[in-house]
């Protein structure tokens, strides 16, 4: 192994060097959360701390001089290095674990979102992280001997190294079985291995899911016949939320006065609401399956039609209008309109707009109503970290509120008042769908559902936003807001006190699809009763 200077010339390096250098900058720099966590987790194991970072020393030198092949090696590396900076930079400032659902939600998210990230902290980050160290590798002359002699080398590096590493990890194999085992976040957190093959397994399964076709379901679905000749429309409009979570809607007991509309409503609240996932990638699919969450993958919801196509099967006309980053195909079969990024300077700033832009089209929308119908309006709600983009300077209620979608910059009590803004816009927004609901009960029969599609996190466990793997997901991410409000003629139809007891019941995202195919009483042998919030009350009503 040798290194050559002169001032006169780049300098030259081997491979085997290079590839040592680079395994040992991406092992110990941005792995700073990795290396936190096993201080903590491993506790007063320093030595088996210290083997470990022995053998994934020895681990990352074999796979780096393995990946040194003349003409990639310089590319290779300077893109692996350009990803754990990115990487490190999610995981060390947010908690951010990047998994398969992590991957998909990026890939599948709007630019404008996207720009949210791209702070001036975030660009400096990946100056010193990943742009130098890039540079250096740029800068000097890799000296490759021919392919024999390189293979000779090369092997004679990487089977030591491996030897290494599999006898640190066997030396105190029960140590890290059992710490693994108990903080499954750890190795979650290891950069950039576990980003990469993530990325590598959604290159794969979307590859894989390219060419599936939804199979049909729910083609025997039709609208109960009712004893009347002649009926009113059945409306129900679906608010689907973005990142709200109900530890703070003060429906739920949250000390903040952050949904003092809907409290003057007459509503259902479910308090105790679980969501199918912790990204919107995961869960508004999931939430419009008819799979549960048990049985839920991403293959298997693309694989079979979902609730819009099942509520169309029955006649009952659906439309989708969305504000955030797209139905993530749900509405693949019936389009979707969307309101994001429109020229509006009203409601719409730096390529997105405020959720109020779609309530200007809802009045037009019910006045031509003609038959059944369902209209989801899917939120960007309280999506971070840019939450003061959210709400509007009038509803800037909690303050002083952070202005920037840099958290550096912001004590965490300016983060949550920035947020419960959010859930304050929320509450107007959707406060104003249910009166514009009950203001035509003359001639619709109405009914609104709005519940998150997952929650955030704001501090709690050192963590940030959401996407959390959901096995170690905080509550935060999880528990969500659930709200059911029912024009004049559907709260008739039903009894009072079995909604009082379903609200009281734990519930979550697989009640969803069940309960609007109940709300429209439409009929199908996919409509499981048990899940179905509102069937059960519907019969004990007329009994």
């Amino acid at each position: 192994m040798s290194f050559h200077f002169s001032p006169f010339r780049r300098p030259a390096i081997g491979s085997v060097p290079l590839s040592l250098a680079t395994a040992t900058y991406l092992l110990f720099v941005p792995n700073r959360t990795f290396w936190e966590k096993g201080l903590t987790y491993l506790g007063d194991q320093k030595l088996a701390l210290l083997v470990l970072a022995i053998g994934l020393a020895a681990a990352f030198a074999a796979l780096c001089v393995a990946v040194s092949v003349k003409y990639l090696t310089k590319p290779l590396f300077i893109a692996i290095i350009l990803v754990s900076a990115a990487a490190s930079w999610f995981t060390d400032r947010f908690g951010v674990i990047i998994d398969l659902e992590m991957i998909r939600n990026a890939a599948e998210t709007t630019s404008a979102e996207a720009g949210n990230l791209i702070t001036p902290a975030f660009l400096l980050h990946m100056v010193l992280y990943g742009l130098l160290p890039s540079l250096l590798i740029v800068w000097v002359r890799i000296a490759h001997h021919d392919f024999p002699r390189k293979f000779v080398r090369n092997v004679a590096v990487i089977v030591p190294m491996l030897a290494v590493f599999a006898m640190a990890g066997l030396s105190h194999a029960s140590i890290y079985a059992s710490v693994t085992r108990e903080h499954r976040d750890w190795f979650d957190t290891l950069n950039p291995i576990i980003p990469l093959v993530n990325a590598a397994l959604y290159v794969s399964a979307s590859q894989n899911e390219r060419d599936i076709v939804a199979a049909p379901l729910g083609t025997d679905a039709r609208v109960a016949e009712t004893s009347t000749t002649s009926r009113k429309p059945r409306v129900t409009i679906l608010v689907v939320g973005e990142t709200a979570r109900a530890a703070n809607f003060s429906l739920g007991g949250y000390a903040r006065e952050t949904t003092p509309e809907l409290q003057a409503r007459d509503i259902v609240y479910f308090s105790d609401t679980s969501s199918c996932g912790t990204a919107t990638a995961v869960s508004l699919p999931c939430m419009f399956s008819d799979l549960t969450r048990a049985t839920y993958s991403h293959a298997k919801g693309l694989a079979r039609e979902n609730l819009v196509d099942v509520l169309g099967h029955a006649g009952v006309k659906v439309e989708w209008w969305d504000n955030d980053t797209g139905s993530k195909r749900v509405a693949s079969r019936i389009g979707e309109r969307k309101f994001f990024g429109l020229n509006d300077p009203e409601h719409c700033e730096d390529g997105e707009c405020r959720d109020t832009v779609m309530l200007n089209e809802l009045d037009g929308w019910l006045d031509s109503v003609k038959g059944d119908s369902v209209l989801v309006l899917h939120q960007i709600g309280s999506h971070g970290p840019a939450y003061y983009k959210r709400y509007p300077e009038a509803y800037r209620r909690f303050v002083p509120d952070c202005r920037s979608a840099e958290f550096s910059q912001c004590s965490r009590e300016e983060i949550v008042n920035a947020y419960d803004n959010t859930i304050a816009y929320t509450d107007h927004v959707v406060a104003t769908v249910i009166d514009q609901l009950a203001a035509r009960q003359d001639r619709i029969d109405p009914a609104m559902i709005y519940v998150s599609d997952h929650g955030e996190s704001l501090g709690e466990y050192g963590l940030y936003l959401h996407g959390a793997p959901y096995m170690i997901a905080p509550p935060e991410q999880t528990h969500v807001p659930f709200l059911l409000w029912l024009g004049d003629e559907a709260k008739a139809s039903l009894d009072p006190a079995c909604l009082a007891a379903e609200a009281a019941r734990p519930q979550s995202h697989d009640n969803f699809f069940h309960t609007v195919l109940g709300l429209m009483q439409v009929e199908t042998k996919e409509l499981r009763s048990d899940l179905d919030l509102v069937g059960a009350c519907r019969r004990m009503a007329g009994a």
